[in-house]
């Protein structure tokens, strides 16, 4: 089971960093070492790892789950309810028990980024040091296994089918959340080929001249417009792991500065994927697509990095960002998002899912990138 595998990696940096036992908190984390995924985590979830234990502070409604999902060896469960004469209604209470079996001094591993403040002042007052596990374990994330690659690449077969299946309904008169709609339903259907399986996805299409520019905004119920400019993203995830497809579209006659836009969008893309491969930085990626957008005298525009890891999370580290001197290795998986965002022209944006070996980078996500393929309703 790849989780004991990942569990004795992570206990392998504490024995190297002195680390007696670490506090996991953040939720990506936890699914990555221990397999468990809560739906929501308004009631905190807190997952503890020592040289022999693997424990988890769970609420009630979690505890056939983890069990189901875990291999913990001891579940420390808190109740909403007054049915079980518990003293120890909350996690907090039972995070202190956890910790009263170590000794002042000992040296804790936690996620500075994820740790309350709360939880921060109760391991300190209880003699602790606090040693950050962040980028340890986001390097341990960095590289993926042939399991976890199979199923980014499944995830990129149904990401891909979606988006085709939203733009060939692309039309004026419909709303960005028809549009979604349409790949979305076909998502469902799809998962009759995968049984016992979960499914998580997101959609958005921001739409006009005012909408495209912002890159991250959920879909709303404007209606397309003829001659319209759509940026329309996609991730989908299967079993927990992610892909990611986004193409910028027209629904009529683009105008001549929204050709020049795409082009140049197109083309930043079109030189990072050749570029990104085994053995290159993160920021030469970053740097050759940069490039392009000076070149069109549009980099101004370009407000955001080339492109980041994916797997577990939407967005995962390492990141394609000018300040990255990260040498790229076999196993990590990208994707490739140049983008510009001009006022009053528009958005321009497509997105591809890689993976690199090292016999190549593959690319996992298909749909037509060139733009006489993206204009719809001519």
């Amino acid at each position: 089971m790849q989780t004991k595998n990942r569990v004795e990696k992570l206990r392998a940096i504490m024995g190297e960093n002195n680390i007696d036992v670490s506090i996991i908190m953040n939720f990506e984390n936890q699914y990555y070492l221990s397999g468990l995924k809560a739906i929501t985590y308004s009631r905190p979830i807190v997952l503890a790892i020592d040289t022999k234990n693997l424990s988890l502070i769970i609420p009630s409604l979690e505890e056939n789950h983890a069990k189901e999902k875990t291999d913990a060896t001891e579940l420390y469960i808190y109740h909403e309810t007054s049915l079980y004469g518990s003293d120890k209604n909350s996690y907090l209470d039972y995070l202190e028990t956890v910790i009263s079996h170590y000794p002042s001094g000992t040296r804790v591993g936690v996620e500075f980024s994820s740790l309350s403040l709360k939880m921060a002042n109760i391991l300190k007052e209880a003699g602790f040091e606090l040693v950050n596990l962040d980028h340890k374990i986001a390097k341990m994330r960095f590289i993926k296994s042939d399991e976890e690659i199979e199923m980014v690449k499944e995830a990129g077969k149904l990401v891909s089918l979606a988006l085709s299946k939203s733009l060939e309904n692309a039309q004026p008169g419909i709303t960005e959340m028809e549009l979604d709609r349409h790949g979305t339903q076909l998502l469902f259907e799809e998962m009759d080929n995968y049984p016992n399986a979960t499914l998580d996805y997101f959609a958005m299409s921001p739409s006009g001249l005012e909408r495209s520019i912002m890159p991250h905004v959920f879909s709303n119920t404007r209606k397309l417009l003829d001659n319209d400019i759509v940026v329309h993203s996609r991730q989908v995830a299967l079993n927990g792991y992610r892909a990611e497809c986004e193409r910028t579209f027209f629904v009529g006659k683009p105008t001549e500065k929204q050709l020049d836009a795409f082009k140049a969008a197109y083309e930043a893309q079109l030189v990072a994927m050749e570029k990104i491969a085994v053995g290159v930085t993160a920021k030469e990626v970053d740097e050759v697509a940069r490039n392009i957008f000076q070149q069109y005298g549009l980099e101004k525009y370009c407000i955001h990095r080339t492109g980041h890891g994916i797997g577990i999370g939407l967005h995962e580290e390492p990141s394609l960002r000018f300040d990255n001197d990260l040498v790229l290795q076999e196993g990590m998986i990208f994707t490739i998002e140049p983008g510009i965002y001009i006022p009053g022209v528009g958005g321009f944006r497509h997105s591809d899912t890689v993976v690199l070996t090292n016999k190549g980078t593959k690319i996992i996500t298909e749909y037509p990138r060139e733009i006489e393929n993206l204009i719809f309703n001519r």
